[in-house]
């Protein structure tokens, strides 16, 4: 049972079964949405939730299979346990009446689309890693915001209170600058207030739209390369050893059948050994005690 199981969810059709029922969920959460469609098609829809969560809890139970003579192996896996909280949490009582945990709950099931294809968990992993130096990222940008919105207060806190009246509303107007949308607008505005708008704002679009920025996707490019190089490690380690199995299996068999050839060829030649060896015993029998015709003469 257990080998049937892994050899199930070790398939490549079983994850992709399953990233469609994944799908299929997605789409049915985003009908309900619609009243127009609940009031046309609302039963439909809930057998269809019934459909999915049925599977979700049957998936369940062959990845638990596939680690039925080593359980603790199952519940050392993440996901396996994200997978048992998503999937049973619906069917607790106290949840089950609660309409907006309940869609939070299937919502969360998008997350499990991660777990089944290996490109899809690199890009997870790498965020995750990421956060740290995030972390870092924000604090450099909070400061570099702060420092800006300080200096924009100084600056045009009186011509345009309501931009940089305070030190919260400039570090907002700064914060939604980044994306450069309406700067041309915004540093004409500037210099009729005064003649050192034009390098608050160049200075500012240099430091925290280009170069925050680039800090930015560095980070994350660097965890996500982290992430694919452990993903090869992984992949190397499970998977490269049962080829090379797989590979050298018909060698084994040829070398076990080339040397059961040897031994009965072998079995086949000692039968003819000791003949031989009698016959040469007899020959030396006969003709060894009689002298040789020749040397006898010759004596």
């Amino acid at each position: 049972m257990s080998e049937a199981c892994e050899a199930l969810v070790s398939a490549s059709w079983f994850n992709i079964a399953s990233f469609v029922v994944v799908g299929v969920n997605a789409v049915a959460l985003g009908l309900e949405t619609y009243p127009a469609m609940v009031a046309r098609a609302g039963a439909a829809l809930d057998w269809v939730e019934y459909a999915c969560l049925a599977y979700f809890v049957l998936e369940l139970l062959v990845r638990f299979g596939a680690h039925f003579t080593a359980p603790a192996g199952f519940f050392r896996d993440r996901w396996n346990v994200f997978d048992l909280v998503i999937v049973t949490a619906p069917l607790l009582p106290g949840v089950r009446e609660n309409v907006t945990v309940l869609r939070l709950l299937r919502l969360a099931r998008l997350a499990r689309a991660f777990r089944l294809f290996p490109s899809l968990r690199v890009i997870f992993v790498g965020i995750r890693r990421s956060l740290p130096g995030l972390g870092s990222f924000l604090l450099v940008t909070a400061l570099l915001l702060y420092g800006y919105a300080v200096l924009g207060w100084m600056l045009f806190g009186t011509a345009y209170p309501e931009r940089y009246g305070t030190v919260g509303q400039a570090m907002l107007t700064l914060f939604l600058l980044l994306s450069l949308d309406g700067i041309t607008d915004t540093l004409q505005a500037g210099r009729r207030v005064t003649g050192w708008a034009v390098l608050y704002y160049v200075s500012y679009m240099v430091a925290a739209c280009y170069l925050l920025t680039n800090l930015l996707v560095g980070l994350v490019l660097t965890a996500l390369q982290e992430a694919h190089q452990d993903e090869r490690a992984a992949a190397s380690q499970g998977r490269r050893p049962e080829i090379a199995d797989d590979r050298q299996e018909p060698s084994v068999r040829e070398q076990l059948a080339q040397l059961h050839t040897i031994i009965s060829d072998l079995e086949r030649r000692m039968p003819d050994r000791p003949e031989v060896a009698d016959t040469r015993t007899t020959v030396c029998s006969g003709s060894c005690g009689q002298p040789v015709a020749g040397r006898g003469t010759s004596g």
